[in-house]
């Protein structure tokens, strides 16, 4: 019964979260924090940032460690499942179609339609990580710190997460 919760959730995650995976957060959020309780706010931070620290996308990373934690490794294939299995179904189906109809106003008017509401889900996720993640000026320091590094340089991400690791290490060392 457990197993199939799990499915189940992550199916729902992954079915009704559009625009990749910052946008998602406020739907996995609510699932396994609120809904379910699998994990508390800080443990869901925590998979968060481990999640984009490891390659692939970051619902995928969530639900492959969601599933592990919760019911161990079959818990993580059954999650991992159920997270892409509607986006594979859709992507293959709407493939045939919007290739066929690319230059249709309907088509393109969907796009522009759901562009918008994209930003405003991974504003919403920005507002609730910062609002449990900053928890002292120093967290703030670095998250600034960071955010100007990467508005002002070419800095690859993974740089940006390697130095901000290390900022951590010195800030919170003194």
């Amino acid at each position: 019964m457990m197993y199939l919760e799990l499915f189940l959730t992550f199916l729902k995650i992954g079915g009704f979260s559009f625009g990749g995976g910052y946008a998602m957060l406020p739907l996995i959020e609510e699932e396994i924090v609120y809904i379910h309780q699998w994990l508390s706010q800080q443990e869901f931070i925590d998979i968060i940032a481990i999640s984009q620290m490891s390659p692939g996308p970051i619902a995928v990373n969530a639900a492959t460690f969601v599933g592990f934690k919760h019911v161990g490794i079959l818990g993580s294939i059954v999650a991992t499942f159920g997270v892409v299995f509607t986006s594979f179904i859709l992507v293959t189906t709407l493939a045939k179609v919007i290739i066929k109809h690319y230059k249709s106003t309907v088509v393109t008017g969907i796009f522009t339609g759901i562009r918008p509401a994209v930003i405003g889900l991974i504003g919403a996720a920005c507002v609730s990580l910062f609002k449990t993640s900053i928890v002292d000026y120093k967290s703030l320091l670095i998250g600034f710190t960071m955010l100007i590094l990467l508005s002002k340089t070419r800095l690859h991400p993974i740089s940006i997460i390697m130095i901000s690791g290390i900022m951590g290490v010195v800030v919170f060392s003194i």
